[in-house]
């Protein structure tokens, strides 16, 4: 059973900068992170292959956020930069053992385990 762990959520003004962390009780495969607000679907916003570095953005965050692990590889960021009202949302670490083809990454049906969550909010 893989523990996940976050933290670095806060409220900032827009143009701010946060980053969050996500430390795992042992590597995995891809490690990412989701965001959700109430009465929505979770949405993928970035993923990181643990063993090669190879990163996959959402759209809405390409440019503006970078994922990122340390050496041990168990512990995994979200520099998210030139922060928007929009970007406003409970932020999810997810992790999945095995791997993922395409587009499924996005999906939260496809990792196992998933940490309590860290709410960042964003302010006009």
């Amino acid at each position: 059973q893989v523990q996940l762990q976050e933290s670095g959520g806060g409220s900032v003004q827009a143009g701010a900068s946060l980053r969050l962390s996500c430390t795992a009780s042992e590597r995995t495969y891809y490690m990412a992170w989701f965001r959700q607000n109430p009465g929505k679907e979770r949405e993928g916003v970035a993923i990181i292959r643990t063993g090669t570095g190879r990163t996959v953005y959402a759209d809405s965050v390409k440019d503006r956020f970078t994922i990122s692990q340390d050496t041990p590889k168990t512990t995994m960021y979200l520099q998210m930069n030139t922060l928007k009202p929009e970007d406003t949302s409970m932020y999810f670490c997810a992790a999945a053992t095995g791997p993922l083809y395409g587009d499924s990454w996005r999906f939260s049906k496809f990792y196992a385990y998933w940490g309590q969550g860290t709410q960042v909010t964003v302010s006009s």
